[in-house]
């Protein structure tokens, strides 16, 4: 039954919509005209001060407009009027003088003698070839809305009906489409309410790009629940696409998307308008404020136990960082920027939160595919590693039982995140944000007397950054941004950088083992991405396949925590640089 009752609804949507389309040649049409010359200017007084309205008319109010000494710089007429405003038009300057000269207007005849003005946006009104004596009165009004086309009918803008006269109406854009510019409007029709509607539903601006990042994020979901994937990020993110992909119509684009079409450029940027909750949101994103405090939590949830106690690990950890740099040089020589080469290296790293912040200081505009990518082969970790992993290290490699590690004291615990912080920073002191809070959060843990702060700092703090974070990466993969030449590059990229810094720890743990008499087995080096625990468990599962009796997860966190810090240090190197 609930099947049916679906499948009915869906079937009474997709009739309004295909009446709306049937519609769309009965739609009345007119052409259009921009003065790029015309000047428009809004002033505070309205129909209660005596402004009146005759559109191109004798009966319009007129004024004039002067400048701080009184001087007239030129002549206005009012073009609408309403209880409290007026749109006024500049019919003539006076001889050298320009819109620059301009201090006030003055209304002589209703005795205003001083009218603060604020000049209307260039490119916006425009004139309609049409008047009462052309169209129904009842469908050519006031407040009537429609949209703009280019010369082969697609659809440029959106716009309102400012006022009608007779032979002639003034209409207003209230949003052009991205790319779209007034030199590209060659016609209008007015849209009925039905019509708005269905302009105003998902399925009138349903694209295949659309269709495209929806399934991607179900199959991010599917992962997530089917397959145990990384369920904390991929099911924010997951969500977060199918949010930031539902299609949006012009009227609420920017009220709604993550993004917004520049009033300038016409081109989609991070909404910055403070009315769209996805983009304050995404601000915590862009400003870099979510990652560093992820890292507070993964600092208190951290045991550094592992690494202390054996320190060769660290030299694995850093080992593994050879996908970020072998990564950044392939980035450049597919041409992308020094500063957006440095962003997409960070993938190399499997660390989301850094390559969120490196992103967001070098690279804005390619956040959403880093993350992604980051995020996407942080969860493949036991797709991807395994295969690697095998190919590079013999069966008798993989048998190797490693010696358990010395305890570690208290003070070493306590000492080693005030060390640390001291080392890195001084190292890079780019990555202090990331490493400053990995080593704060740390020591709240290992201190014994911030129980509390590390509890908060290890759930309340890091799961909800980790749901706003992932959400707010989840919403910026718009079809309209996302899907780019650019996007495909960096998740092959990422591909490159995952796979070459597992071989890079496996290999170099193989070369430790020519000079050392202590032999370590080779498949610990592939913890060093810092996909922590993630590739430190499937470590011990590559082992345990050759050996159950072979418990490799301990010795393998050395190298797994080690690799969070070198991938925070490598961001710091370049953040230095760029």
């Amino acid at each position: 039954m609930r099947v049916k009752a679906l499948a009915l609804r869906l079937v009474i949507a997709l009739a309004v919509l295909g009446v709306g389309l049937a519609n769309a040649d009965d739609r009345p049409r007119f052409g259009v005209r921009f003065d790029p010359e015309a000047v428009y200017l809004r002033v505070h007084k309205g129909t209660d001060d005596g402004f009146r309205n005759d559109y191109l008319g004798p009966g319009a109010t007129r004024g004039v407009v002067r400048d701080v000494q009184e001087r007239e710089v030129g002549t206005v007429v009012t073009v609408h009027a309403d209880d409290f405003e007026s749109v006024l038009r500049v019919e003539a300057f006076a001889a050298g003088k320009g819109l620059a000269d301009i201090d006030h207007v003055a209304v002589p005849e209703l005795k205003l003698g001083f009218l603060p003005f604020q000049v209307e946006p260039a490119g916006t009104y425009f004139r309609i070839d049409k008047g009462r004596a052309h169209l129904d009165p009842h469908v050519l009004k006031r407040a009537a809305k429609g949209r703009l086309h280019d010369e082969a009918g697609r659809v440029v803008a959106i716009y309102t009906v400012v006022t009608v006269g007779e032979s002639e109406s003034l209409g207003y854009v209230t949003q052009f489409a991205a790319g779209a510019f007034a030199h590209d409007v060659r016609t209008g029709d007015i849209t009925g309410y039905l019509d708005q509607v269905v302009q105003g539903s998902g399925l009138a601006n349903l694209s295949a790009g659309h269709l495209v990042m929806i399934a991607v994020g179900l199959l991010f979901l599917w992962l997530a629940i089917a397959k145990d994937y990384e369920p904390l990020l991929l099911v924010p993110i997951g969500f977060g696409i199918l949010i930031g992909n539902v299609p949006l119509p012009l009227a609420i684009f920017n009220s709604v998307s993550l993004y917004m079409i520049d009033p300038v450029s016409r081109e989609y940027v991070f909404n910055t308008g403070g009315n769209s909750v996805l983009g304050i949101l995404y601000y915590g994103v862009r400003a870099g404020v979510f990652p560093p405090l992820i890292f507070l939590g993964i600092g208190a949830l951290t045991d550094f136990q592992a690494l202390l106690s054996n320190p060769k690990s660290l030299l694995l950890g850093a080992a593994a960082q050879i996908g970020i740099f072998a990564t950044f040089l392939g980035a450049l020589w597919l041409g992308f920027s020094p500063q957006s080469a440095a962003a997409i290296g960070i993938i190399g790293g499997a660390d989301g939160p850094t390559a969120i912040f490196t992103a967001s200081r070098l690279a804005p505009a390619l956040i959403g595919p880093i993350a992604i990518s980051a995020y996407s082969y942080m969860a493949m970790v036991p797709i991807i590693q395994p295969p690697i992993m095998k190919l590079l290290t013999s069966r008798e490699e993989r048998l190797i039982r490693m010696k358990p590690g010395r305890k570690v004291s208290r003070f070493e615990k306590i000492a080693f995140p005030i060390m640390g912080l001291l080392v890195t920073s001084l190292l890079a002191p780019g990555g202090l944000p990331l490493l400053g809070m990995l080593f704060f959060g740390n020591l709240l843990k290992e201190s014994g007397v911030t129980g509390r702060l590390a509890k908060t700092a290890s759930s309340a703090l890091l799961d909800t950054c980790t749901i706003l974070l992932g959400v707010a990466v989840g919403a910026s993969t718009s079809a309209d941004v996302f899907l780019t030449r650019q996007s495909v590059l960096i998740f092959a990229l990422g591909c490159v950088a995952f796979a070459s810094a597992t071989a890079g720890g496996v290999l170099f743990a193989k070369l430790m083992n020519v000079f050392s008499t202590d032999k370590v087995n080779p498949l610990i080096g592939a913890a060093g991405v810092s996909a922590v625990p993630d590739s430190a468990r499937v470590v011990h599962m590559v082992g345990q396949a050759e050996d159950p009796g072979n418990f490799l997860l301990q010795h393998a966190m050395g190298p797994n925590v080690a690799g969070v810090i070198g991938s925070a240090l490598a961001a710091g190197v370049f953040l230095g640089l760029f």
